[in-house]
């Protein structure tokens, strides 16, 4: 049976719980353990699928097709593993089970209540993990004292006497204040969050103390007293420069140490060669990048999260410096505008969305790329951009257009499939996950990839419309990328640019730090030998 680890958050949100579960995780699998991970969300949403990137930031997809939490993310770049449909769930999803329960007549004669039924789903969503795998980290959403999160808690309570203390460990992620005027770290807010968590009936076995400033023994004294947590698992998780750093922060503080000790696990040597020859790249580059992320959330700093994660893998592998130029799409459309705020831009990148809205300058957008020879990448939406935008300047096709922006556009390049048409309820209506993609031969998508086949991950609902294939091809863009039937438009790029490539997938799902995924590295590329040019 698995080790249960739970991650829990107090204080305040957006603490980077995500970052430490996989930081632990990423231990643990270095010392050679079979990790699985897990974020359960307390929101009433089915899924994040149908909510605004400036609520929840990105939807992470996984490969069998869940729309899940950004945190999957993170989980899966930090212990290289695959998550899948049960590595999230939320409220929304618990909830609907238990009532598809009672209809069925699964609890006749029963009154439904959530101890013990909403509590009993979640245990066993937890429990469904633990097949084949050494440990189970469970992260639990939003902050203690929430109460949405109550029924969470209390289920991770209950499997504490289901499964025995040597069986379950409690985490508990708390903030440690700097005040500047006093001019000290002030632990209160820790002490108060842990008494409140011990209310809930948890007593967390170790606390990760994030501060912007070291402790001394003092604080960790005071910490330790009134938590009710030794003083050797007090672990001041200081702020870093690089999130990459995290688990080399934890491994020193010995965290690792501390886990296998509770569980009575074998302490492993871990080698951090290739993630600290990384790290290393990031800190002491030898070229520098300006690279634009060209949409309407750039706002919101976690709408492209995965996005910005690649860069900096690929940055990393190239040893080059990386600067994220962040230009929103719905202010930028007039062409002497465009031409002020990519001057310094050395590679451009459109990425997904859904709406009508910033659609006209990512078009400029794309046009601008293509006639100056700038690299371009674009992905999902980016990629029927870069064909509307291909279609109405070079094929002739005026105002070509995607029928999710124009219903009656006389040249729908980008268009519904037949048995997407009559959809109602838009929520996993999508074609989501994994799909395969067929390369052409002695094409750039070939070349990136060296290989004749490739999976990567799809979330989308508009096609390529293939009646355009002909024209398209003929005026010069390049269909280097289908599904093994043909039916579908994968990747299209320009043969008579130095780097022009577009997507219907989201490469950026399987980006990985020590290994970034094949187009981001070479557009990163592409992007450095352009700004070489220019100097």
């Amino acid at each position: 049976m698995a080790k249960h680890i739970f991650i829990i958050g107090g204080v305040i949100s957006s603490l980077g719980k995500g970052i430490a579960s996989s930081s632990i995780g990423f231990l643990l699998k270095k010392m050679g353990y079979k990790v699985a991970m897990q974020k359960l969300d307390p929101y009433l949403n089915v899924d994040p699928g149908t909510m605004s990137p400036y609520q929840h930031g990105e939807v992470f997809v996984t490969n069998d097709g869940s729309e899940a939490d950004l945190d999957l993310g993170h989980y899966e770049r930090f212990i290289d593993e695959p998550t899948g449909k049960n590595s999230n769930a939320t409220s929304g999803q618990i909830y609907d089970r238990v009532i598809k329960k009672e209809r069925r007549g699964d609890y006749l004669g029963k009154t439904v209540q959530v101890i013990p039924h909403v509590t009993n789903e979640i245990k066993y969503l937890i429990r469904k993990m633990d097949e084949d795998n050494d440990f189970v980290l469970t992260e639990i959403g939003g902050t203690v004292g929430d109460i949405e999160s109550l029924p969470f808690l209390e289920a991770l309570r209950q499997l504490r006497l289901d499964l025995g203390r040597e069986e379950t460990m409690f985490i508990f992620l708390t903030y440690v204040p700097y005040i500047k005027a006093a001019g000290e770290l002030k632990t209160k807010p820790t002490q108060h969050s842990a008494y409140k968590l011990r209310e809930i009936g948890i007593q967390p076995d170790i606390l990760l103390c994030r501060s912007e400033l070291p402790f001394d023994d003092e604080i960790v004294d005071k910490i330790a007293l009134f938590t009710n947590v030794p003083k050797k698992n007090v672990v001041n998780a200081i702020d870093v420069n690089v999130i990459y750093e995290v688990p080399l922060n934890f491994y020193e503080s010995k965290l690792h140490q501390r886990v296998c000790e509770y569980f009575n696990v074998e302490e492993r040597p871990i080698d951090f060669t290739d993630w600290n020859q990384m790290i290393d790249n990031m800190k002491n580059p030898e070229h520098t990048i300006n690279i634009a992320i060209c949409g309407k959330y750039v706002t919101h700093k976690d709408a492209y999260k995965s996005i910005d994660a690649s860069l900096i893998h690929a940055a990393s592998i190239n040893k080059a410096k990386l600067n994220i130029v962040r230009i929103d799409s719905e202010k930028i459309y007039e062409e002497s505008v465009i031409e002020k705020k990519l001057a310094g831009v050395d590679a451009i990148l459109v990425p997904g969305g859904f709406g009508v809205r910033g659609i006209l300058g990512k078009v400029e957008i794309a046009k601008y790329a293509r006639e100056n020879k700038i690299p371009f990448f674009g992905i999902c939406l980016g990629m029927q951009i870069a064909v509307i935008e291909f279609a109405r300047n070079v094929c002739g096709l005026e105002d070509a257009n995607s029928t999710e922006f124009d219903e009656m556009t006389k040249y729908p390049v980008i268009s519904l499939m037949e048995d997407q048409k009559y959809i109602e309820m838009i929520g996993g209506t999508m074609r989501l996950g994994a799909y395969p993609c067929k390369l052409k031969p002695n094409t750039l998508a070939e070349k990136i990839y060296g290989k004749k086949e490739i999976s990567e991950r799809h979330r989308h609902r508009y096609e390529f419309n293939n009646e355009f294939k002909k024209i398209i091809e003929e005026k010069g863009m390049v269909i280097s990328g289908t599904s093994p039937d043909e039916n579908l438009v994968e990747i299209v790029e320009l043969k008579d640019h130095p780097f022009y490539i577009a997507v219907q997938f989201h490469p950026e799902f399987q980006s990985r730090p020590v290994n970034p995924q094949p187009i981001f590295k070479a557009f990163v590329k592409a992007g450095i030998e352009h700004s070489l040019l220019k100097k």
